[in-house]
């Protein structure tokens, strides 16, 4: 399975703090907001990463990332030209992509559970079409929402209804098989011009060949596309972090805990860091204690 981050858009909900920067570049508490989506995908299992983002923003991204390698993994990057939708990332990504699955997540999505790492790889392995992850939430008519059955089996999608027949949120997290390539050639753009991400999912349902798992109670998952959701989460993350020592996101960490890199790597990665900073002693602690 390959990863698609889609860090796109232009992020017109937070301005003016997006108009000279990548929405997915701005902090959340003591990181980077791209780091949340990345160590989702880094948990699934996956070293093999695309990033996708407006061309003016490429360069700060692999300021930032580089080729992945320091994290044991490999990161390329293609640009978007223009929002053409959250489907068009599979259009973009597809060389990448070859005749593998499919990992996309949104950029802007924060997921958060002790039990993460163990669901997400339990469901790459039982992938056989698309899955898509909900969550509940108070206000569905803001959201793509998911209607299952009373045994929890998916059979229906809507986007944005006035009247929501279920609260399930589907978040920006979705597994395709690499039949999702080819699909998403079929779909018509909406009247905005998009590929919409719901219409793809769509002929995976009409298929047979869609499941929804939800994340419930005992996770969490922040869309930070706002100022106020932008606060909720990194509000969220600094009480997490304070209250019980661990790091929410620490990229490095997660590569180490994956074993895509050994204890002598962390520990040059958390040097070039700094002392000078909490994360970095964090990271060079993890490293000495291990």
């Amino acid at each position: 399975m390959r990863g698609i981050v889609l860090a796109g858009g232009s992020g017109t909900r937070l301005r003016p703090v997006t108009r000279v920067a990548s929405k997915q570049l701005l902090p959340v508490y003591n990181k980077p907001m791209i780091y949340y989506p990345l160590s989702v995908l880094m948990h699934a299992g996956i070293r093999e990463i695309l990033i996708i983002s407006a061309p003016g923003f490429l360069g700060s991204y692999r300021d930032l990332l580089g080729d992945g390698r320091w994290l044991g993994l490999e990161i390329a990057y293609a640009e978007q030209p223009s929002p053409d939708g959250l489907a068009d990332a599979l259009r973009i990504g597809r060389g990448f992509v070859g005749d593998e699955e499919i990992a996309l997540i949104l950029g802007d999505n924060i997921f958060y559970s002790h039990q993460l790492p163990t669901m997400l790889q339990r469901e790459r392995q039982r992938l056989g079409g698309c899955t898509l992850f909900g969550y509940p939430v108070a206000d569905p008519e803001r959201y793509g929402i998911a209607v299952t059955d009373a045994d929890g089996t998916l059979v229906s999608l809507e986007e944005k209804p006035e009247k929501p027949r279920s609260n399930l949120a589907v978040t920006g997290l979705y597994f395709y098989d690499n039949d999702a390539v080819d699909l998403v050639r079929e779909l018509t753009p909406s009247a905005r011009g998009e590929l919409e991400i719901t219409d793809l999912n769509a002929l995976y349902l009409k298929a047979g060949r869609a499941r929804l798992v939800n994340l419930g109670r005992g996770s969490a998952w922040f869309d930070t596309g706002t100022h106020d959701s932008l606060l909720d989460a990194a509000t969220f993350v600094q009480l997490i972090e304070k209250r019980q020592g661990i790091r929410i996101a620490c990229i490095e960490e997660v590569a180490y805990r994956m074993g895509f890199i050994d204890a002598g790597r962390l520990f040059e990665v958390g040097r070039r860091i700094g002392v000078s900073t909490e994360y970095g002693r964090y990271v060079i602690d993890l490293a000495n204690t291990t």
